[in-house]
C-alpha cells in the first residue's frame, strides 16, 4: 500500500546537498517534487585534463565554491533559511574527501539553524529524480507507480533494483567488473575522445553505424548481472588490430557499434526482468540515462510506461537528493550530528 495515499507525507521543504564526486550542487524542494531550484557547479573542465576525477582536486573545489552554491539554491527558491524543513545530504557512495565537504556544511546548517538531518544515499537519489517536476511545469505530472523496476546506469554503478515501495529496494543485479558509464570513458579513451566518455561516444556514434562491428553482448543467462569488461576488450583488440594493420580508425563506426552493444544489453536484461516480476512501471536513472540511443530505446517500446528524468537531472545533482530525503524525512528519520560518511554505501 502506498503510505501517500493515507496522507502520511505531509508538506515540506527539503535543502539538498550533493558532493560524492566532481559537482557541487544544492537543491530546494518542496513536497517531495516541486523543484524550486537547483545549482549545480560543474568541475568537468577542470578534471578534463586528467582524463578523469582526481579526488583531491575534486575535494578542494567543492570546499570553494559549496557555500556559494547554497546560497544562490536558496535565493533561486526565494526562501531563506528559516523557511526549510530539512536539510538531506549525500552520505555515499561516492569520494571520501568530497563527500565530507557536503556533510559537514549540511551540518552547519542544522547546527545552526536546529534543522532535522537526513544522510542519503547516492543511488537512491538517482531513483528519486523520477519524482521530480520543475515548479514552473504548473500541475505535477503522475508519478511514479510501484512495484517499479529501476535500472541504475552511471560511472560507478549499473544495477537493476526491484522497489515495491517508497525506501524498500532489492537489487537483483549488478555489474561484475565495468559499469556502463565507466566502459563508456575507457573506450573513449581508446579511441581517442576527450573525457568525459559518455557524450564523446555519443557524439561520434551519430555519424557512424552501429552494425559496422558485431561486438560481444555478456547476456550472463540465469542472473541479472552485467558486464561490460569483455565489450571493453573487445573494442581494443579492434582498434590494435586495424593499427597493425595500417589501416584508419573507424572512430565513428567503432563508437556506434560499441554503444549498440551497451544499450541492448541494458534493454534486454531490464525488459527481461520487468516482466519476471510483473512490475507496473520502469525507471531508468544515472549519468547514462542522458544516453540518446538508450532514451529512444526505451522511449520507443510500448510494453510499459518508462520514467526517464531530463537531461538536468540525469547527471549528479541535488534535487534528487532532496526528493529521496523528503521521503525518508516524512517517514521519521532524523541522523545524529556525529554522522559520517560512506564512501562505499550500498543500497539496501
Amino acid at each position: 500500500m502506498n503510505p501517500e495515499k493515507k496522507g502520511v507525507f505531509p508538506p515540506a521543504r527539503v535543502l539538498g546537498i550533493e558532493t560524492s564526486c566532481d559537482e557541487t550542487a544544492a537543491a530546494v524542494l518542496e513536497n517531495g517534487r516541486c523543484l524550486l531550484s537547483s545549482v549545480v557547479a560543474s568541475q568537468m573542465d577542470v578534471h578534463a585534463r586528467y582524463g578523469g576525477v582526481f579526488p583531491e582536486v575534486a575535494s578542494r573545489q567543492h570546499i570553494r565554491t559549496i557555500y556559494s552554491v547554497i546560497e544562490q539554491a536558496l535565493l533561486q527558491a526565494h526562501i531563506s533559511l528559516s523557511d526549510l524543513d530539512a536539510v538531506a545530504v549525500t552520505r555515499g557512495p561516492g569520494l571520501a574527501g568530497s563527500l565530507v565537504v557536503g556533510m559537514n556544511a549540511a551540518k552547519g546548517l542544522v547546527l545552526g539553524r536546529g534543522l532535522p538531518l537526513v544522510g542519503v544515499n547516492h543511488i537512491e537519489g538517482h531513483i528519486y529524480s523520477a519524482w521530480v517536476y520543475p515548479a514552473e511545469a504548473g500541475s505535477p505530472p503522475p508519478e511514479p507507480v510501484f512495484p517499479l523496476l529501476a535500472l541504475l546506469v552511471s560511472g560507478g554503478h549499473t544495477e537493476l533494483i526491484l522497489i515495491r515501495e517508497h525506501l524498500q529496494y532489492e537489487r537483483l543485479g549488478a555489474t561484475l567488473d565495468d559499469a556502463a558509464g565507466e566502459a563508456f570513458d575507457k573506450v573513449a579513451r581508446i579511441l581517442g575522445l576527450p573525457y568525459p566518455g559518455g557524450p564523446s561516444i555519443q557524439k561520434a556514434a551519430s555519424e557512424g553505424n552501429p552494425r559496422a562491428f558485431n561486438f560481444p553482448r555478456a547476456r550472463l543467462e540465469g542472473s541479472w548481472d552485467f558486464s561490460f569488461s569483455g565489450l571493453k576488450t573487445a573494442v581494443l583488440r579492434t582498434v590494435r588490430a586495424l593499427q597493425d594493420e595500417h589501416q584508419a580508425v573507424p572512430v565513428a563506426d567503432l563508437a556506434a557499434s560499441f554503444q549498440a552493444a551497451v544499450v541492448d544489453v541494458l534493454y534486454q536484461k531490464t525488459m527481461k526482468a520487468a516482466d519476471q516480476y510483473r512490475v507496473k512501471e520502469i525507471l531508468i536513472g544515472g549519468g547514462v540515462s542522458a544516453n540518446r540511443a538508450l532514451r529512444e530505446t526505451f522511449l520507443g517500446q510500448e510494453s510499459y510506461r518508462v520514467h526517464i528524468p531530463p537531461l538536468s537531472l540525469c547527471t549528479d545533482n541535488a534535487a534528487m537528493i532532496a526528493a529521496a530525503g523528503y521521503y525518508r524525512y516524512a517517514l521519521g528519520q532524523r541522523d545524529p550530528l556525529d554522522l559520517d560518511v560512506l564512501p562505499t554505501w550500498p543500497l539496501s
